[in-house]
């Protein structure tokens, strides 16, 4: 039996859905908001001219030669991001990944480009070996071993060399312990005191980077990298890392990926009230779109709700490969 509308209109409930009635209130009260300020957007640089190349598993996304860069940093500019990352891809590899510390090397070359070409973008670049050897791994390779501490001397030329080049913040991403003191250090020595580094503090070793690794030419050569990245069931070890890198001198910390752990990012943010990335990474990228491309989700919605979610946990930052698609639906 129905119960009657007027005994219904009696009931003492709460209307919570008042506030969501109409578009300009669902505005007003809304809890998270976000903007193209919060957004750092990655680019490839590889050798040569006039190359971009598109990333198969990553749709939209190129690797490309330092006048294309400058050209796509002119229109990351124009849609108001702040910021971008570089990853570089060598003309060459070796075992200690040499290019990677070279004053001539694609990321130096790039970042003298921008910054002459697009003055007043923000430019950031990952610190890391595993684009550069030509084992794949992030550091020096002794037997089976991933050496700590003599690829600390690797990770500190290289971040030495991005500043030399004019780079406004450099961003380790390996995982080796000591790395940020190491680079600190450096910086310091060189008088880069105000070169501020945001560290890759709990990066985890997921199956979410394919893709990425497909656009930086990464993949290890062998074994993988669980020795130095996270195991992706532990939390409490998160937060140590995090710690040791602000202890270190780290003045942003990243959480990557970003969508599985969003409780990390939210544990991190809680505890130590630091600037806090998310990176959403080349996996989280490579679904929505593949979804979309079949017609199985709205990319557009799903995007927005994705990176919501991201800032909602708690990040202030967020490297994204759709940062360009975001900015656009913003400014709409």
């Amino acid at each position: 039996m129905n119960t009657p509308k007027s005994q219904i209109s009696n009931l003492n409930f709460k209307r919570l859905r008042r506030t969501r009635m109409t578009a300009t209130l669902r505005s007003m009260v809304r809890e998270t908001e976000f903007s193209t300020n919060d957004f750092i957007y990655p680019l490839f640089v590889v050798p040569g001219t006039k190359v971009k190349k598109e990333v198969s598993s990553m749709p939209g996304v190129f690797q490309m030669s330092v006048d294309e860069i400058v050209k796509e940093c002119t229109e990351v500019q124009s849609l108001e991001i702040p910021a971008v990352i570089l990853f570089g891809i060598p003309e060459h590899k070796d075992e200690i990944g040499s290019e990677a510390f070279d004053e001539n090397g694609g990321v130096q070359q790039a970042i003298r480009a921008i910054k002459k070409n697009v003055p007043g973008l923000f430019v950031i670049t990952d610190v890391c070996m595993c684009e550069y050897t030509s084992h794949g791994h992030c550091g020096i390779v002794r037997g089976d071993e991933i050496v700590n501490d003599e690829s600390l001397e690797l990770l500190t030329k290289e971040a030495l060399t991005h500043a030399q080049a004019g780079c406004d913040m450099v961003a380790p991403s390996d995982m080796f312990d000591g790395r940020v003191k190491a680079i600190r250090t450096i910086l310091d020595e060189n008088n880069f005191h105000n070169i501020p580094i945001m560290s890759y503090a709990a990066k985890y070793a997921s199956g979410f980077y394919g893709p990425f690794r497909e656009a930086a030419e990464s993949t290890p050569k062998f074994g993988d990298r669980r020795s130095h990245q996270m195991d992706p069931a532990n939390s409490n070890e998160a937060l140590r890392e995090v710690q040791a890198d602000i202890e270190e001198g780290a003045d942003i910390v990243m959480v990557k990926p970003a969508m599985p752990y969003l409780d990390i990012i939210r544990c991190v943010k809680d505890t130590f009230q630091m600037p806090t990335a998310a990176y959403n990474v080349s996996g989280e990228y490579a679904m929505v779109k593949a979804a979309a491309q079949r017609g199985w989700i709205d990319e557009e919605r799903v995007m927005m709700e994705m990176l919501t979610g991201i800032k909602r946990a708690g990040a202030d930052l967020i490297l994204t490969y759709f940062a360009k698609d975001a900015a656009r639906v913003l400014r709409k």
